[in-house]
């Protein structure tokens, strides 16, 4: 049987329908909600009284900033793990068994997880306890409840897409090329920024771009480790469908999270385009 064209557009059909019925569609319909008057009719009142109220504006900035540090520190984590996995694990079941245990978690609720980091990070947590015992702290640290529990927790959850990410792109790099340049005289070191890590940053623009994603959108995580001293945008914009019914406002709270993600996002590829250009 010849595959044609009329084949090809057959096969498509499937999963274009699903993504105009569960994505696009849906995402017209906030759209439309976001113009909406609460009495009925079309307005564009919505979106000025989100965009002139400072505490919208810090709840993004908010988002934003632990989105961003998230993404920093899953790549300062997934990088290392990714390289050792890559270059150090010699045996096929090695690496088998170290993608196994870095799936794993993913299985498990993102409730049930934060409520472990509760009990890791609280005042009388594991962390806490064993640095009182060394005594290294005199009084428990504030570590629960914060930024820094919820980009912790963040982290832990989002850890395993960086780390995949990366190995799944120095997986495809040229060994024969590292051994030149050591062959040319470079040290490991050396080899490694002017080789190895150029060529591998198409699997950290994925990584850090979904774990960005991600932690923006998150919702589980920040709600329970942030004790409801830190909003971000998804609580907040859960907080105006189910607390204050307003999902007008809710609808406009999402549309601005989503655009402001999508230009940071196109700039960020923007920015990685021109820079493999200007290395090209």
């Amino acid at each position: 049987m010849r595959f044609t064209s009329a084949n090809a557009a057959f096969l498509m059909l499937g999963p274009i329908a699903f993504f105009v019925l569960f994505f696009l569609a849906p995402f017209g319909l906030l759209i439309a909600e976001s113009f909406m008057r609460p009495q009925g009719g079309v307005t564009l009142s919505n979106y000025i009284s989100v965009l002139s109220d400072g505490y919208y504006w810090n709840a993004l900035i908010n988002t934003l900033l632990i989105s961003l540090w998230v993404t920093v520190v899953s790549f300062l984590l997934g990088y290392p793990l990714a390289y050792f996995i890559v270059f150090h694990v010699r045996r096929p079941w090695g690496r088998r068994l170290i993608y196994v245990l870095l799936m794993t978690p993913l299985f498990t609720s993102n409730i049930v997880r934060a409520f472990g980091w509760i009990v890791i990070l609280g005042r009388r947590g594991i962390v806490n306890s064993s640095l009182l015992a060394l005594g290294l702290i005199n009084t428990p640290l504030d570590i629960l409840y914060g930024k820094l529990s919820i980009i912790i927790g963040l982290a832990y959850i989002l850890l395993p897409i960086m780390a995949l990410s990366i190995c799944s792109v120095l997986q495809t790099v040229d060994r024969s090329l590292i051994e030149a340049a050591r062959d040319l005289g470079a040290r490991p070191s050396r080899a490694f920024i002017a080789v190895t890590f150029p060529l591998s940053l198409p699997g950290v623009v994925a990584g850090s771009i979904i774990v960005f994603a991600l932690s923006v959108s998150a919702y589980v995580i920040p709600s329970i480790l942030s004790g409801g001293r830190e909003m971000v945008m998804p609580i907040l914009i859960f907080q105006q469908y189910a607390a204050t019914f307003r999902p007008d406002i809710g609808a406009t709270l999402s549309v601005v999270l989503l655009a402001v993600t999508l230009l940071l996002i196109g700039s960020y590829l923007i920015l990685f385009e021109r820079r493999l250009r200007a290395v090209g």
